[in-house]
Formats: C-alpha cells, structure tokens, sequence
C-alpha cells in the first residue's frame, strides 16, 4: 500500500508541475532533444551503435541457425535458404528499409 501512495503522490506532483510548467517548458525541452538528435557526434554513436547491434545480430544468427539448421522442418529451413540467397544478392536493404553500411 505504501508503494501505491507514493506512487500516486509523485503521479499528482508531477502533474501539478507539469501544468505550471506549460507549454513553453514542453517547446524548450523539444527543442534540447531536437538539438541533441541533431548533433554530429551523438548521430555518429547512434549510426556506430546501429551497425555493431546489426553485425552482433547477424552473427547471432549465424550461429543459432547452423546449430538449429538440422532439426528445422524441410519447409522452415527451405525458406531461411530463400532468404539468406534474397539478402546476399547485394539488396543491402533488410525487412524495415535500412542499409547494411
């Protein structure tokens, strides 16, 4: 019960605050993130994290896919051959429109 209380007591604190503040207050922290988003440095990490996050994935499946590739199904490991052949065509785009760069 103790939990609940503070929880619903920083809920109203918080909405107390939040209509003070108002609308400007919301405007200048877009504005921040915008300009953070923005900035060279935090889009090279965010591009770096993007390609190590794709190249860990694909060596994840990699791995699974050669210790699971015997017990699949004939019809499952058909389409993951169909699909490993589409991506190593040199689409280098996945599912969701990124590029492999």
């Amino acid at each position: 019960m103790r939990y609940r209380l503070t929880f619903v007591v920083g809920l109203a604190v918080g909405y107390v605050l939040g209509t003070k503040a108002g609308r400007e207050r919301y405007e200048q922290l877009r504005k921040s993130a915008r300009q953070v988003a923005q900035n060279p440095a935090v889009r090279n990490t965010a591009e770096t994290a993007a390609q190590q996050g794709r190249h860990f994935a694909d060596k994840a499946y990699h791995v699974v896919s050669d210790k699971v590739g015997d017990r699949m199904p004939d019809s499952v490991a058909q389409r993951v051959r169909s699909l490993r052949d589409r991506n190593s065509n040199g689409s280098g785009a996945d599912d969701w429109g990124t590029s492999n760069t």
